[in-house]
């Protein structure tokens, strides 16, 4: 029995497209499951570094509990408001905990330049809240990543009707 079809395989996202969309996007949601077998899932922050992802923890650190006692992790970095534009790479995989002081430093430096800048009326509060709420870095690690890109499609030209207010006069269709 074939496959059924999917954006994925049509349209997939991969290799450096891939990681260069992860790159600029702002927001991954991790989901993980808590022992009572709900779904726990949260939209946070993340950094790219040498195709490896990297997640602060501190509010979320449900995640890692939840990781750490052998229930399932997965994660989506999604975009597109309309069909044409819809992309995003789902993610299956497993979170490891980050201790190189060198590497979170870097870390550090990234979130600074990818959520702040020189002068930011929050960022000095994030760091610090950072270091109250003994915030964590862990590594996102793969086990399957599948990505789409409904912009790869050459859609056709199609009529389109507009059905505009009254007043406005400055548009013809």
């Amino acid at each position: 029995m074939a496959k059924e079809p999917t954006a994925s395989t049509f349209l997939p996202l991969r290799g450096a497209k891939r990681w260069a969309y992860l790159l600029r996007q702002k927001t991954i949601r991790v989901a993980t499951v808590n022992a009572d077998g709900t779904i726990y899932q949260s939209p946070l922050w993340y950094v790219v570094h040498d195709r490896r992802i990297f997640i602060p923890l501190d509010a979320g650190k449900k995640h890692a509990e939840n990781f750490t006692a052998g229930r399932a992790l997965s994660a989506l970095v999604d975009s597109g408001e309309e069909y044409a534009t819809v992309h995003g790479v789902r993610i299956v995989g497993s979170l490891s905990l980050v201790s190189d002081p060198a590497l979170l430093k870097q870390i550090d430096e990234l979130l600074f330049e990818k959520y702040f800048y020189v002068g930011h009326p929050y960022a000095e509060s994030y760091f610090q809240f950072g270091v109250a709420a003994q915030r964590q870095v862990f590594e996102l690690v793969p086990k399957k990543m599948v990505g789409w890109d409904m912009r790869e499609v050459a859609l056709p030209q199609v009529p389109e009707a507009h059905v505009l207010p009254a007043f406005v006069t400055d548009r013809i269709l």
